[in-house]
C-alpha cells in the first residue's frame, strides 16, 4: 500500500513543496539528499510513504519515517534534514472549519482528557488512512472527479486521524478557546509581526495568558521562548534574503528588525556556522550544483 502512495505522489510532484489542483493537498518528492533546509512550518499533517526525515525545532528533534504520520498544530519555524531517499510525502494543510464541522457531526469532541498544548506528535499510519490517503492523491490522476471527490476524502482522512493518536491534538485544534488555541494564536502573531520590538508581556496580552503561563505552554508547543521563536524567524528570512543577492548583511539586519548589525552577525553565526555573507555564497553554491546535477 506505502509503494502504491508514494508512486501516486512522485507522478504528481515536482520536488521539495509543490502545490496541487487539490485544496490543502502537496505532494513532495526528493529522489537525492539536500543540505538541512530552514522551513515555517504551518498547522498540518505529514504522510511519508517513503524515506525519512529529521525535524529539529527549538530544543526538540524527532525522526519520521516510511509508514508514519507527523502533525503540526501551529506556526513554527523548523530545520529539517531529509536523512534518507527516495523520500516520498503528502501534506495535509489543516482548515479549523472543516475539522470543527466534523467534530459536530460526531456529536462533539472527545469525553476523555485532552492534552496539553503540544504542537507536534507522530504516529504509524493505519491501512485504512493510507487507503485513505492514496486515494486522495490519486484524484490528481482525475482532475475531473477533485470537485465532486476532494472534499468528501479529506473528512474521511481526517475522521480517521481523529480515532488515532493524532486525535487529542486534533480536537484541540478546533477548540476556539483551548489552551493551544492560545499558544497558536500567540505564534501567529508573532510570525506576523517578527520584525517589529516584541515583549513577553505584549504577547501574553495577545494570548489572553499570564507571562508564565505563556512562556510555560510555548515552550511546550514550539521547543523554544517565544522571543526565541521571533529570533528564529528574523534569521530564517534573513537568510532567505542574503541568498536571494543584490543586498548586504547590513540591510538585511535592518530589514528583519535588527537594531545592532553587530548583535545580528553573532546570532546569525551562531545559528548556521558562518558569518551572513559566507553562508550564502556556501548556499549559492550548494543550489548551483544542485540545478547541475
Amino acid at each position: 500500500m506505502l509503494d502504491q502512495l508514494a508512486a501516486a505522489i512522485a507522478r504528481h510532484s515536482s520536488g521539495l513543496w509543490s502545490e496541487s489542483a487539490v485544496p490543502r493537498l502537496i505532494p513532495v518528492a526528493l529522489d537525492e539528499l539536500v543540505a538541512p533546509c530552514d522551513l515555517l512550518y504551518e498547522p498540518m499533517i505529514c504522510f511519508i510513504a517513503d524515506g525519512a526525515k529529521r525535524t529539529i525545532a527549538g530544543d526538540r528533534s524527532w525522526v519520521t519515517g516510511r509508514g508514519e504520520m507527523f502533525l503540526n498544530s501551529l506556526v513554527v519555524p523548523v530545520t529539517v534534514t531529509f536523512e534518507r531517499v527516495p523520500y516520498r510525502s503528502v501534506v495535509l494543510r489543516l482548515d479549523g472549519r472543516a475539522l470543527a464541522d466534523l467534530l459536530l457531526e460526531l456529536d462533539g469532541t472527545d469525553p476523555r482528557t485532552l492534552p496539553g498544548p503540544g504542537g507536534q506528535i507522530t504516529a504509524p499510519m493505519t491501512p485504512e488512512l493510507i487507503d485513505a490517503v492514496t486515494r486522495w492523491v490519486g484524484l490528481l490522476d482525475t482532475p475531473d472527479d477533485i470537485r465532486p471527490l476532494a472534499a468528501r476524502i479529506e473528512s474521511e482522512i481526517l475522521y480517521r486521524l481523529l480515532g488515532s493518536p493524532l486525535g487529542p491534538i486534533l480536537r484541540q485544534f478546533a477548540l476556539a478557546d483551548s489552551g493551544a488555541a492560545r499558544v497558536r494564536t500567540a505564534a501567529a502573531w508573532i510570525s506576523e509581526h517578527y520584525t517589529e520590538p516584541l515583549s513577553i508581556d505584549m504577547i501574553a496580552a495577545v494570548a489572553h495568558m499570564s507571562t508564565a503561563t505563556l512562556h510555560r505552554h510555548f515552550k511546550t508547543a514550539t521547543g523554544m521562548s517565544p522571543l526565541r521563536f521571533q529570533k528564529h524567524l528574523r534569521l530564517q528570512e534573513a537568510r532567505r534574503q542574503l541568498v536571494a543577492g543584490n543586498t548586504t548583511a547590513a540591510l538585511v539586519a535592518e530589514a528583519v528588525g535588527y537594531a545592532s548589525a553587530t548583535q545580528f552577525n553573532r546570532e546569525y553565526r551562531s545559528a548556521y556556522g558562518l558569518p551572513p555573507a559566507q553562508d550564502a555564497v556556501r548556499l549559492r553554491g550548494r543550489l548551483a550544483n544542485a540545478r547541475g546535477a
